[in-house]
C-alpha cells in the first residue's frame, strides 16, 4: 500500500522518514545482494551504461539492431559451415541462415539495412569440398 505524502512535510524529510521506517522494519536486509559489494569485472574502465547492458544480457536482448545481429549470425554460420564434418551439415547450416536472411529481406525491421542476400548453397558446398581436399581430410 502506498503511503501518501502529508502536505505540511517537505518532500526530502518525507522520503527520509520512509527510508528510516523501512530500515527499522528490517525491510532492506533480505534484498538479494544486500550488504555485498558489486561484482567486479576484468574491465576496469567505467561504462555508464553497465547496468543497461547487464539487464539486456539477463533478459536475452541483443545490443545490436536485428539486421546487424543477423549479419554477425551469418558470419558465424559460414565459419561453422567451413568447419562442418559433412556436406549434409554444411547444407543444413547454410539453408537455416538463408531462411533467416529471406525472412528479414521480406520483413525488414527498423534500423540499418541488412546488406545480405541468401547464400548459394552449392557454391559454399563446393568451397567446403575444395578446402577439405586441400587439407587432405
Amino acid at each position: 500500500m502506498t503511503e501518501r505524502k502529508p502536505p505540511d512535510v517537505s518532500f526530502e524529510s518525507w522520503v527520509d522518514k520512509q527510508i528510516r521506517d523501512a530500515e527499522r522494519a528490517d525491510d532492506f536486509s533480505h534484498l538479494p545482494g544486500a550488504g555485498k559489494p558489486l561484482p567486479e569485472t576484468a574491465d576496469t574502465t567505467y561504462d555508464e551504461n553497465w547496468w543497461i547492458k547487464r539487464k539486456m544480457a539477463r533478459e536475452g536482448f541483443s545490443v545490436l539492431p536485428p539486421s546487424l545481429a543477423l549479419r554477425k549470425e551469418a558470419e558465424d554460420a559460414l565459419a561453422e559451415a567451413a568447419r562442418a564434418p559433412s556436406e549434409r551439415i554444411v547444407r543444413r547450416i547454410v539453408t537455416e541462415i538463408n531462411v533467416k536472411i529471406r525472412d528479414m529481406m521480406f520483413k525488414p525491421p527498423p534500423g540499418p539495412p541488412l546488406g545480405l542476400k541468401p547464400y548459394d548453397v552449392e557454391e559454399i558446398v563446393h568451397d567446403w569440398r575444395r578446402n577439405r581436399e586441400a587439407r587432405g581430410t
